[in-house]
């Protein structure tokens, strides 16, 4: 396989007043000898591809703890998706994650536990809540902006970034 060197990456996360949390990551690669793109034209190698990054993500999903209101939840990987972004030499990976907790009226909170880690490249993460949700106060250890009239969180990690392995989010529902 080539050896692909990641690039940058995004999360967003989109809250709904039902609790549900839907979780995009994307991932851009830097890919110099085009290898996603010859196994895209190859189903059995594209399949197996597809089910290697799904086993290795929900793995690192089953690593985490993740608490909404002190009750824990579990992400769970729903799909994959890879491919070139415009040009043979820059890869994707898509992974669509979904998890659902009680919210409730009043203060809400979300915890995430994970390995402490040292950021290997740049990534924005975007949080999305209801219409009705405002944005309380945020543990990121990096810095963040409160977006979308108070209900939008964003975020940039840099590369070399220490992750102490905790993050939290307190939102108000109204």
């Amino acid at each position: 396989m080539s050896e692909l060197k990641p690039i940058y990456g995004y999360g967003f996360f989109n809250v709904r007043e039902s609790g549900l949390v839907d979780e995009t990551i994307v991932f851009l690669y830097s890919d110099p000898e085009a290898y996603y793109k010859r196994i895209m034209r190859d189903r059995s190698k594209y399949a197996r591809e597809i089910e290697m990054l799904s086993r290795n993500m929900q793995y690192f999903l089953d690593e985490e703890k993740v608490y909404i209101n002190n009750e824990r939840v579990y992400p769970i990987l729903g799909r994959v998706d890879i491919g070139v972004a415009g040009l043979d030499n820059i890869a994707y990976i898509i992974f669509s994650i979904y998890f659902k907790g009680v919210l409730k009226k009043g203060l809400n909170t979300y915890v995430n536990e994970y390995e402490q880690e040292t950021s290997e490249y740049d990534y924005t993460v975007y949080w999305l809540f209801p219409e009705n949700a405002r944005i309380v106060k945020a543990v990121l250890n990096v810095p963040y902006e409160v977006v979308l009239y108070g209900r939008g969180l964003r975020f940039t990690v840099y590369r070399g970034t220490r992750l102490p392995g905790r993050e939290e989010i307190i939102f108000e529902i109204n």
